[in-house]
């Protein structure tokens, strides 16, 4: 069946092309009885305009990108909703992409994006390379990127400060008199991965100490129980974790039970995020805590503030706060 044109309600309407394209958006041109007209015609069959063609004729579309690796990560429905917020305020829609954790996927969905002319693309925790990233942001007329950080000319940028998180969280363990502490590290891809070891590592740098072992994952509840086991096999005296997200946390809480090993009492573990799912687990589990939603509402006004030619923050770090619960508990 093929789709209903502009020229099929202006043949129902009896009107010309031109005036059907006026009433439709919104420029007059005609009496009242005539777009009265226009408009049923118009509903009667079905029309639809073509979203790219108004696009191209008036350079903006209302849609903004917004891809993230997993969307089965709570972690990111919060900062979805955070941007939509403010998206809807100001007559925006979101089109969501989720990359399934892939660079490839990522590359083609930011060119599918481009494709459909997307006035903006806010992307989280990018996977991709420095080079490639940056000549796919090149495309569009203003981008933000979370978790990652290029120059401003590219995108601005929003960060979470995960080294002083995983220095507080390190500390914390250490504080409760954790001393053969493991780390579940994540994705070996992952910047935000590398910025939490260097804040792991820059604790034990200040006390003198090292950390027990290191075992990277995908940054989900099946890599954290899978990490943390091999780490509890290698290392039978391990008595804390500390985990790259909330998920992995989860998935060590899992590895501990199997072991054998008591949480909080043989093994003290925390997590990353600060996702509602952590404080539903026994025992509740601790964690960095990070304002999602809040993210995505920066992250939204930071490009809306590019599209309309402000430059006035390039970049935000955003500082994670400790939320100690059940599963760090000193004993």
């Amino acid at each position: 069946m093929s789709k209903t044109t502009l020229s099929d309600v202006a043949r129902r309407a009896g009107v010309s092309t031109m005036t059907v394209s006026r009433v439709l958006n919104g420029r007059g041109g005609a009496s009242p009885e005539t777009s009265d007209r226009i408009r049923q015609a118009a509903e009667e069959l079905a029309y639809r305009p073509n979203a790219v063609a108004r696009a191209l004729k008036s350079d903006r579309s209302g849609i903004i990108g917004v891809v993230v690796p997993d969307i089965s990560n709570p972690f990111f429905p919060e900062i979805i909703r955070g941007a939509e917020s403010v998206a809807m305020r100001h007559g925006y829609n979101l089109l969501l992409c989720n990359v399934i954790e892939s660079a490839d996927r990522e590359i083609d969905v930011l060119r599918v994006l481009e494709t459909q002319r997307v006035d903006g693309v806010i992307l989280c925790s990018a996977r991709l390379p420095e080079k490639p990233l940056l000549q796919a942001l090149k495309q569009y007329k203003a981008a933000v990127v979370i978790n990652r950080s290029v120059p401003s000319a590219a995108a601005g940028c929003i960060n979470i400060d995960y080294r002083q998180g995983a220095y507080e969280a390190t500390r914390h363990l250490w504080d409760s008199g954790r001393r053969r502490i493991g780390i579940v590290a994540g994705p070996e891809t992952s910047h935000g991965a590398a910025q939490r070891l260097e804040g792991v590592r820059s604790f034990f740098a200040s006390v003198g100490g090292r950390e027990l072992g290191i075992a990277h994952c995908t940054p989900d509840v099946a890599g954290g129980q899978t990490a943390s086991l091999q780490l509890l096999e290698a290392h039978p005296d391990l008595d804390g974790l500390v985990c790259y997200n909330d998920l992995n946390a989860i998935g060590a809480l899992k590895s501990c039970g199997r072991a054998g090993r008591a949480v909080p009492g043989a093994v003290s573990i925390i997590g990353f995020d600060g996702i509602p799912l952590g404080e539903l687990v026994t025992p509740p589990l601790s964690t960095i805590y990070v304002d999602k939603y809040s993210i995505g509402q920066l992250g939204m006004r930071m490009l809306l503030d590019r599209l309309g030619g402000k430059f006035t923050q390039q970049s935000i770090l955003i500082r994670p706060e400790l939320l100690a619960r059940e599963s760090s508990r000193s004993v």
